[in-house]
């Protein structure tokens, strides 16, 4: 499972013309699921995402999670994340996985990180069409693969 956690002012989510998420401070986290996630991948990465300590203190220096920030988290499917660009120039996302393993473990990810965050997350939609607005703050981009885990 891999992750992109950005901090953000704002972020939000529009499908179809219709705004499915919109939140001010908080993580922006785009996640993409292979064959080889279980659920031992979204416990350890939602409970990693959550105590990531990447919001200002009194002190100006990054120290402070999500949560001790106040912050809301929204939670975006990418299966691009899994692209293969080693040969070619057109990537393969061979390694990303089809729906009908992706949907459930997407599902339980949200799941997860709303228990580990305390509060709901917002999300866009597995497998739309998604406009995904963000104003990155710092900016504060990371990525994370539970698959690599250092």
């Amino acid at each position: 499972m891999r992750a992109v956690i950005q901090r953000v002012s704002r972020a939000s989510v529009t499908i179809e013309g219709e705004k499915t998420a919109d939140i001010q401070t908080g993580l922006l986290v785009l996640v993409g699921i292979e064959d080889a996630d279980a659920q031992e991948d979204i416990d350890w990465l939602c409970a990693k995402i959550v105590k990531l300590r990447i919001f200002a203190d009194a002190d100006d220096v990054m120290n402070l999670s999500v949560q001790e920030a106040g912050g809301d988290v929204v939670v975006v499917s990418q299966f691009t994340l899994h692209a293969l660009t080693k040969k070619g120039n057109r990537p393969s996302y061979i390694k990303a996985a089809r729906p009908e393993v992706a949907i459930p473990l997407y599902e339980a990810f949200v799941k997860q990180m709303e228990a580990e965050l305390g509060k709901p997350v917002q999300t866009g939609r597995f497998g739309a069409d998604m406009k995904v607005e963000l104003l990155n703050d710092g900016p504060v981009t990371i990525l994370i693969d539970t698959k690599n885990r250092e």
